[in-house]
């Protein structure tokens, strides 16, 4: 029995498959990878700790998916955002990156990942607005989405 891994971005990003089966993902960061699925997170430092979770040889493989648009690195003070930021500040108090999307805009917004906790529990958030920070329970800013992950699997544990 296989578990296949096919490629969505080169080195970096791919499905997890068992016979046509979705599995969940496997993202690569910092020489670590990153298995996800709906219910569980793991962390692996070689590819020998895989073969033991899975109990199967993985093939990796190339996928037909369209390649994806180079885009331009887009961040406030280190941390990523969702558009160009307009007018890039940092609150010392909150110690919190912020940003505007245009000129005109009176809203801002958090740079970064984040969790936040709403009535239904901890949801993940990418760029969320300063007034959704303030009024829930939240943690953050990560500058990676895996950062982000595991603080969310440890808080809803």
């Amino acid at each position: 029995m296989t578990v296949n891994a096919k490629t969505l971005l080169k080195d970096k990003f791919w499905i997890v498959e068992q016979e046509g089966q979705r599995l969940g993902t496997l993202t690569l960061s910092d020489d670590r990878y990153l298995f996800a699925s709906k219910s569980e997170t793991y962390f692996f430092d070689n590819l020998r700790q895989m073969k033991k979770k899975f109990g199967a040889e993985i093939v990796w493989t190339d996928s037909e998916v369209k390649k994806e648009k180079v885009v331009e690195e887009l961040s406030a003070y280190g941390y990523p955002t969702s558009v160009a930021p307009f007018n890039s500040m940092f609150d010392v108090k909150k110690k919190l990156p912020l940003f505007t999307k245009s000129h005109k805009s009176k809203s801002l917004y958090c740079a970064g990942y984040y969790i936040i906790k709403f009535d239904k529990g901890w949801v993940k958030s990418f760029c969320p607005k300063l007034i959704t920070i303030d009024r829930y329970e939240s943690r953050g800013p990560f500058k990676t989405e895996i950062e982000m992950r595991q603080e969310l699997s440890n808080a809803n544990r």
